[in-house]
């Protein structure tokens, strides 16, 4: 898949001097926004010691990321991530020593979202680590979707239902627009979001600082990534930025992935959509936006059965939930069918919370793909991502409750039906 890039940053139509930095190292595939802050020329420096920081922390470990890019069984997407962040808090503690040395820039800080494209051949796949309110954007199949969560006041406002979008300009808190909660190297440490997933022909990314998602339509964004020659996407979007008022610098950096190979439907991108959607469609999920949706899609795999082949045994310790991908799947009690389960339907799912025996027996009933997520994996993100996982119980409580009203009535019904066969049985015995 060939990747082609390219970057333009411009001063705004309200600034005297830009405070944005980027970097793209073509060789590390390695591509970087940093909007600094602090005033006096301090959030130039800021920025610029970052960008340099991060790039060479990265370089330094330039072995172990060459190693995954060619499938190194020994090296692990999670030590990538730690690179990442290494070279962020790398960067943090530069900038903080630079600001404690020189009084007239006490305070300085900036944002700080990498993206490192590694891996190799059409099995490529994307590492963030990301601190501040820049962004990165990526559409795919004329679709936008942000996998970066914003560090500042506003969002937190947003996130914790005191306002919503639609109320930011008119609220009291609107001269706070620009503060964010987390920038690096204000304080010498700095709590850094990481994130990975795969990377599909045909994606569009884009790296950018507030000063250009400001003016950003979401729904136009794909198509504008997508049309001409990738070195004219940049300005054309600054542009945009510029006309619609320009309050802040305006950095862009533009990545396409695979141009040449955008319409081929390969066997893994397949697998990757497939997963995705039907991952999605369960009301487990439906609440997760498309980043939590990539990190639960990251924890499943996927395995191909025979005709007849046994997916587990009644009596057998359950440790994962299973989702029909494509084919089918009976459940059974001993000889007797229970259900047959098809494309988009789920079971095993009470394993992830619950470490009993598995009731029924599943096999299946044709050529069948399962996506299979495992109870230590489901424990894990629940760990790592408080805010994904109160989602995910909450539909999960749901999904146990309309279970719950089923049985319950189910109950109801067979019990009624007996008392009215008893009643019948008795009119009958009367009569005779």
């Amino acid at each position: 898949m060939e990747l082609t890039f390219a970057a333009a940053t411009d001063v705004g139509r309200q600034r005297t001097h830009n405070e944005d930095n980027f970097l793209i190292d073509k060789k590390l595939r390695l591509f970087l926004v940093a909007d600094g802050m602090g005033g006096h020329a301090a959030g130039e420096v800021a920025s610029s010691i970052a960008v340099h920081e991060i790039r060479d922390a990265i370089n330094n470990n330039r072995d172990l990321i060459d190693r995954y890019r060619v499938d190194h069984p020994g090296v692990q997407a999670y030590e990538i991530l730690q690179i990442l962040e290494h070279a962020i808090q790398a960067a943090c503690g530069a900038v903080h020593a630079r600001a404690q040395s020189e009084p007239d820039k006490r305070g300085m800080g900036t944002t700080a979202t990498v993206l490192l494209i590694a891996g190799g051949g059409d099995h490529l796949r994307g590492f963030i680590a990301h601190v501040g309110d820049s962004r990165v954007y990526l559409a795919r199949q004329n679709q936008c979707h942000v996998l970066t969560e914003d560090h500042s006041l506003m969002n937190e406002l947003v996130r914790r239902g005191k306002l919503n979008r639609e109320q930011i300009e008119s609220s009291p808190y609107k001269q706070y627009k620009n503060a964010v909660t987390r920038a690096v190297g204000v304080y010498g440490s700095v709590e850094v979001d990481t994130f990975d997933f795969d990377i599909l022909p045909g994606d569009r990314f884009l790296l950018c600082s507030d000063g250009m998602y400001a003016y950003i339509d979401e729904e136009k964004l794909p198509k504008q990534l997508a049309e001409g020659e990738v070195k004219d996407v940049p300005s054309r979007l600054i542009e945009v930025a510029n006309s619609g008022g320009g309050h802040d610098n305006i950095t862009a950096v533009v990545l396409r992935v695979g141009e040449t190979a955008s319409t081929e439907l390969v066997p893994r991108t397949t697998e990757v959509s497939l997963k995705l959607e039907v991952l999605k469609a369960m009301q487990m999920f439906r609440y997760l936006s498309y980043k939590e949706l990539v990190r639960v899609s990251n924890i499943a795999d996927m395995v191909e059965l025979k005709p007849e082949q046994l997916v587990f045994s009644a009596g057998q310790p359950g440790d994962a939930m299973y989702v029909v991908l494509s084919g089918a799947v009976r459940l059974q009690k001993a000889d007797t069918v229970v259900a047959e389960l098809g494309r988009g339907m789920h079971f095993g799912e009470m394993s992830l919370v619950d470490r009993s025996v598995r009731s029924l027996t599943a096999i299946a009933a044709e050529d069948t793909r399962l996506v299979v997520i495992q109870r230590k994996d489901f424990y894990e993100i629940i760990k790592r991502e408080p805010v994904l996982a109160t989602k995910m119980l909450w539909s999960f409580v749901q999904v146990l409750g309309q279970r719950l009203r089923k049985t319950t009535n189910d109950l109801s019904d067979a019990l009624h039906g007996d008392r009215h066969g008893q009643e019948t049985e008795a009119e009958n015995l009367f009569q005779d």
